[in-house]
């Protein structure tokens, strides 16, 4: 059975990083092993939570898995707490990372045009640097935004879906050519069209190629669903499948999950209810 190493936070309640990273590969047929950045009563989407930050912590387990003599297919990184964690990432990789090892980042910064608590300057530099690592980088819109310096905001700006694409593919394109990695863009929101219709996607782009995917958009939004789709991706990975692929099979997943969400009236920061629809990554 191949192994990834997942490293992100542990959220008690919200259904994303960890919680959702390990049940998805698990059933992808993946052994996920995770390093816990933070442990969280609950997702930072909460009206309260408490979060211990375990910085000092991870370097323990890169010595113990080291004397245990381990190896990893793959490593997963999401959730981290700061520049700190990422340089602690890099003590990871300089022990575990080879030329066989697949690495997907998911540089977590932010969203919808706005960045998370934690975030820095020295955080998006080291992000910046962690995504040269990457075989697959995963940046939702604004972080794809953050990392090239596209205006976010010029972005949305535009009146039709074309341009719209043609901005963002040239961004993906531009983060391609500076890393080296396979890039996939998450939460796509073109204009609506002229009847008001709207829609959400994803967009691939690699050294050769660009793919886009849009669905209808519900107007709903649920935590860790970026989780779910950037670890259907990695146990894709795993398992030898296109990404284009397995790209289509995160969203429709996700469609699936989040229409049964919003029938049972869950609170967004609840997450979605994805587990009865794990039979779909068989």
């Amino acid at each position: 059975m191949k192994k990834v190493a997942v490293i992100q936070d542990m959220s008690s309640f919200g259904k994303c990083s960890l919680t959702a990273a390990i049940p998805v590969l698990s059933v992808m047929g993946v052994q996920a092993v995770p390093l816990p950045t933070a442990i969280l009563t609950a997702q930072t989407g909460y009206a309260s939570f408490y979060c211990e930050d375990l910085t000092s912590k991870m370097d323990y387990f890169v010595e113990e898995w080291s004397k245990l003599g381990a190896a990893f297919d793959g490593i997963h990184t999401g959730f981290v707490t700061g520049k700190e964690q990422i340089d602690n990432i890099f003590h990871f990789l300089d022990r575990f990372h080879t030329k066989e090892t697949t690495m997907l980042v998911d540089p977590v910064m932010g969203d919808h045009g706005e960045v998370y608590k934690m975030f820095t300057g020295e955080l998006l530099d080291r992000m910046g640097a962690l995504v040269k690592s990457a075989d697959l980088i995963t940046p939702n819109v604004t972080e794809c935004c953050l990392l090239t310096g596209v205006s976010y905001d010029k972005l949305q700006h535009y009146q039709n879906k074309t341009d719209y694409m043609q901005a963002l593919e040239e961004a993906g394109q531009q983060l391609q050519q500076a890393t080296g990695a396979k890039v996939l863009i998450t939460g796509l929101h073109p204009p609506a069209t002229a009847i008001n219709k709207h829609y959400v996607g994803n967009m691939y782009i690699d050294e050769s190629r660009s793919f886009s995917s849009m669905r209808d958009y519900n107007g709903q939004s649920y935590s860790g669903t970026g989780d779910l789709f950037a670890s259907i991706i990695m146990g894709g990975m795993m398992r030898g499948q296109d990404l284009v692929e397995s790209m289509k099979l995160a969203e429709a997943f996700l469609a699936t999950a989040i229409e049964a969400t919003v029938k049972e009236q869950i609170p967004s920061e609840a997450g979605v209810h994805f587990e009865k629809f794990l039979h779909m990554l068989l």
